[in-house]
């Protein structure tokens, strides 16, 4: 999930705040103003696989800022600039947090696992 300054900023569609970096735009631009705190609340449902066989791709829903701006998006794979991703097997995977050399700050982040509805 993209985390970039996109208020009154463009950028390219699957690029900008919220977006599935390469694949899915968010469905709005909820972005908050430069110098305010950005929310993002993410629920993610991880790929599944058997060996080497994907058998359920992952999903996410994304909340920024209150505003649903991805609703249980398919993710296609590793998410690539101008490349389609494709999945590679794996296991369970760390959180990781990216940026290109511009300064970021992040607080409050929570990670918890649900348990899958049977």
């Amino acid at each position: 999930v993209q985390v970039l300054d996109s208020y009154n900023n463009p950028t390219y569609a699957d690029g900008q705040a919220a977006a599935v970096y390469g694949q899915h735009p968010p469905l709005v631009n909820a972005s908050c103003k430069p110098g305010e705190w950005q929310t993002y609340d993410i629920a993610f449902d991880a790929p599944k696989f058997e060996g080497d066989k994907l058998v359920k791709p992952g999903y996410v829903t994304v909340f920024q800022n209150g505003v649903l701006v991805q609703d249980h998006a398919e993710i296609w794979g590793e998410t690539l600039h101008r490349q389609v991703g494709k999945y590679s097997p794996h296991g369970d995977m760390p959180l990781l947090l990216q940026n290109h050399g511009n300064p970021d700050r992040y607080r409050n982040i929570w990670v918890r696992r649900i348990k899958p509805v049977e």
